[in-house]
């Protein structure tokens, strides 16, 4: 795991050496291991300018042949030795890449690519990248099961090659002008360009406040900051810059029709494997434990592969009994003999911390359970541990959000099949104290107008309680985009798991995770985003995941014997959740009245600070439940204080 730093002179003119060394030094907490840099000339007009630690201090001058650089910051996960550093030559040095990612399978692709006759220097992910590529070109992306963000110059080709893993788990951001194009792994860095003006995107900062959405789109909070999109190549031959997709969420599964040889045995191997290559590192491994299924089956699975070795996993709990999911998590512990750590997190601290989390996070974010993951991060970081697994991606490719039984009714009534749905519905609501609210609205999205929807869901969630009008009209036609699911599919819940895993909620999660665990130097693993996982769920028919009142199915009797019975019986949902409103109405309430009460916020344009006002007095009474609201409000207001003050 690493940062990325690159520019690219379209016009040819001289490479600004002070704004590449800025950029990367920007990212040393992504690599705290080693810092490298590499000059290229096009065409081969000089040899490659390589410099370790200082490029201002092994380059004195402007040398105007050269025309691209690379910057890495190294975090040394696999292959600790020297012969991993960054940015890595091919044998000629005519091909050259900075690369952030782990690549689980890289010892298959390895074995292929030898017998194919290729050659290796070292032990590194990084290095079968680069091979892969010189192997396979452009297509190499398709052999790479991982996460990954990277940039290759290719100089036999005079073409610069830079990808994103299919779901985003590693960040690409980048700028355009007519003379350069420069990336990297954080926004921060492409802020080091003095030339990059900082202006609040607009249309983004609706779709947050309104949507709930974020890294749902190319765009960013910053105006002219790209990312590049999930799943995505940029190329730039001969000047021109060109973006296309590279993987596709409609592909077809492999292996034929999945409703036929679907089944719980093969999804427990796939599972279970999957686990095992995320398992591969040079250094201490541990895993977040929520008590929910996705993290504990990681754990317990985790354990059989460690049968003998020491393993530590980090939870969170509160004193409030909605929030604290102590006894899943003890269970989980002693089920695998884990070193478990517990913490409660502290609100205050964490509110007073909120200017250093959103200078790493670079964004807003929609609620204060990221506080609680970047409190675990650090405490991980403080007990010496350099990769963690997590649980990230259960809940959109297994249906685990309560939402998803709407969906699949809808498809069930559409296709005419009201008897099951009846039954699924009625043995859903045994297993539960209370309907959750997505399950009607999800409903409604698969059976009424998506026009309605919108309106309605506008009314419902009093947006007009304290939204800007001027605001509000000037962006109010994303709505009814902003809330569609898309048609990708055919039925209404293929469509909301693809939107969640691409728009809705799976982007803003992998951010998040990216940045508090790199801010501590930390690699996130996230077995079920393996891509023959990912392939396998999304082709699964339905009832594989929601069966008898049931989510999450074909995980629960995978796990069978092997999670705890009480985890995998659970019914209900948490994940580090926070006791958000009572921080919101009682915690951190002068702190909040000070921050609505500030000219800065009162003159931002986006609400009507009055009507605000009330609607948080309403709030705190009780009379309203608009607390994910209230918290993009303090998240935004914060943001621009520190980006823009």
């Amino acid at each position: 795991m690493c940062g990325i730093a690159g520019i690219l002179q379209l016009n040819k003119s001289p490479m600004d050496l002070k704004l590449l060394e800025g950029m990367t030094r920007s990212l040393a907490h992504r690599g705290p291991d080693g810092e490298g840099y590499v000059l290229l000339a096009c065409a081969g007009a000089g040899a490659p300018i390589v410099a370790a630690n200082s490029l201002l201090d092994s380059v004195r001058q402007t040398l105007r042949e050269y025309s691209i650089g690379f910057g890495h910051r190294r975090l040394a996960i696999l292959d600790r030795s020297a012969l991993g550093k960054q940015p890595m030559a091919s044998e000629d040095e005519r091909v050259w890449i900075t690369y952030n990612g782990e690549v689980y399978n890289y010892l298959e692709i390895q074995g292929e690519l030898m017998a194919l006759g290729r050659h290796f220097r070292s032990a590194t992910d990084t290095e079968v990248v680069l091979q892969a590529y010189l192997e396979w070109g452009t297509a190499c992306v398709e052999h790479l099961n991982g996460m990954f963000a990277f940039a290759i110059w290719d100089g036999h080709r005079n073409r610069l090659f830079c990808a994103r893993d299919p779901l985003g788990m590693k960040p690409f951001y980048y700028r355009l002008s007519g003379e350069r194009l420069i990336f990297a792994s954080e926004i921060k860095a492409l802020l080091q360009d003095a030339s990059c003006s900082r202006s609040p995107n607009n249309p983004i900062i609706y779709d947050f406040l309104v949507l709930s959405l974020q890294d749902h789109t190319g765009e960013t909070f910053f105006e002219n900051i790209k990312q590049l999109r999930p799943g995505h190549i940029l190329l730039v031959e001969d000047g021109h810059v060109q973006i296309h997709e590279w993987w596709d969420i409609r592909r077809p599964p492999s292996g034929g029709n999945m409703k036929e040889c679907a089944s719980t045995a093969e999804f427990g191997k796939l599972f279970r494997d999957a686990v095992r290559i995320h398992l591969r590192s040079d250094v201490p491994v541990g895993s977040c434990l929520s008590g929910g299924l996705d993290s504990s089956s990681i754990v317990c699975t985790m354990r059989q592969f460690l049968p003998a070795s020491p393993l530590q996993t980090f939870s969170s709990y509160f004193d409030d009994p909605a929030c604290d999911e102590r006894a899943y998590i003890r269970a989980v512990a002693t089920e695998a003999h884990t070193e478990s750590v517990e913490i409660m997190p502290d609100g205050r601290r964490l509110f007073e911390e909120m200017p250093t989390v959103l200078w790493f996070q670079e964004e807003p974010f929609a609620g204060t359970s990221y506080l609680v993951q970047w409190e675990l991060m650090r405490v991980a970081s403080d007990h010496g541990v350099k990769v963690l697994l997590d649980g990230q991606g259960g809940d959109e490719l297994l249906c685990g959000y309560p939402g998803y039984w709407g969906s699949y009714w809808g498809d069930l009534i559409f296709s005419g099949g009201w008897g099951k749905a009846c039954r699924e519905a009625t043995a859903y609501g045994r297993q539960q104290a209370r309907i959750h609210p997505t399950v009607y609205s999800n409903l409604a999205r698969a059976v009424l107008p998506a026009q309605l929807v919108s309106n309605a869901r506008f009314s419902l969630k009093r947006h007009a309680l304290w939204l800007d009008s001027d605001f509000a009209d000037a962006h109010r036609s994303r709505d009814q985009a902003g809330l569609s699911y898309g048609e990708k599919f055919p039925t209404a819940l293929g469509n909301h798991t693809a939107s969640y895993l691409q728009t809705h909620s799976l982007p803003a999660l992998l951010h998040h995770e990216d940045r508090s665990s790199m801010a501590f130097s930390i690699e996130a693993r996230l077995p079920f985003l393996d891509s023959r996982l990912v392939e396998y769920l999304l082709g699964a028919p339905p009832e594989l995941k929601l069966n008898r009142g049931r989510s999450k199915a074909i995980l629960r009797d995978a796990l069978a014997g092997v999670l705890p019975q009480a985890v995998s019986a659970r019914t209900d949902k948490m994940g580090f959740a926070t006791p958000q409103d009572r921080w919101l109405r009682e915690t951190l309430r002068p702190d909040l009245d000070r921050l609505f009460g500030s000219r800065e916020f009162q003159q931002r344009g986006y609400w009507d600070p009055r009507q605000l006002r009330k609607a948080y007095d309403q709030y705190c009474r009780g009379e309203v439940a608009i607390g994910s609201s209230v918290w993009r409000w303090v998240s935004l207001e914060m943001w621009h204080q520190r980006f823009f003050s």
